[in-house]
């Protein structure tokens, strides 16, 4: 297999109190095409910061970020952007979906930013929540539906450019435990399709589910070799 994402020596720091404080430091770390990843990590140990610099949310102020093969470094805003739109889908603790709009249209919207207009969005965003068994619920609104259907949505949305890395930020923390098993579910069938699946999370239930767990603490990564997490 060849890397969907690719870290050599970053390095990132915020400002604070008047000085910096080094919230990455000398990061090393690859990750897999078709690989299904946990990071995990104590509050402030540079894990969040990690996802986003992956995500092309951020630029590090040191060391390189490829994804697909791509380098990171030297690109403008624009660009990134791009990168990101094209290649990364996001999917969030808190759902983000406009609350006035239906399952179907709330999945449509990150095609409305691509470069040349999408005319089949319609079909693209229905394939996309029969993907995540939401086929009988295209016309409803999140207030007619479930944490767990919602949190589907949410996933259906991400999935919608067809990227090929799937980043999701604490996606079951707002869930309750049933419901949780059931978004894993959903992820791992997902990654045994193909798609590359990276997910932050504090929950050890959650990352005992995927191929491999990442430790971050104090800002360095403390990485187990690839297979199945023990």
């Amino acid at each position: 297999m060849s890397a969907a994402i690719l870290c050599r020596g970053l390095g990132h720091s915020f400002p604070m109190a008047g000085e910096r404080f080094q919230v990455l430091d000398e990061v090393d770390l690859c990750i897999e095409r078709g690989e299904m990843v946990a990071i995990m990590g104590p509050s402030g140990s540079g894990k969040s910061t990690l996802m986003n610099l992956i995500g092309c949310l951020m630029t590090p102020e040191r060391g390189e970020v490829k994804l697909l093969g791509t380098s990171t470094a030297g690109l403008d805003k624009p660009a990134l952007a791009r990168l990101r739109r094209d290649h990364i889908g996001f999917v969030f603790q808190q759902f983000n979906l406009l609350s006035r709009t239906s399952a179907l249209d709330n999945v449509k919207m990150p095609l409305m930013y691509n470069d040349t207009p999408v005319t089949d969005g319609d079909v693209r965003a229905t394939e996309a929540l029969t993907a995540v068994g939401l086929a009988d619920r295209l016309g409803h609104h999140p207030s007619q539906l479930s944490g767990g259907q919602q949190q589907r949505v949410a996933i259906a949305r991400a999935l919608v450019n067809r990227p090929s890395i799937l980043l999701a930020d604490e996606p079951t923390g707002a869930l309750d435990s049933v419901t949780s098993e059931e978004i894993m579910a959903l992820f791992r069938r997902l990654n045994r399709q193909g798609q590359t699946v990276v997910m932050v999370t504090h929950e050890p239930e959650v990352a005992a589910q995927t191929d491999r767990i990442i430790q971050v603490r104090d800002g360095r990564v403390q990485s187990n070799p690839p297979g199945r997490a023990a």
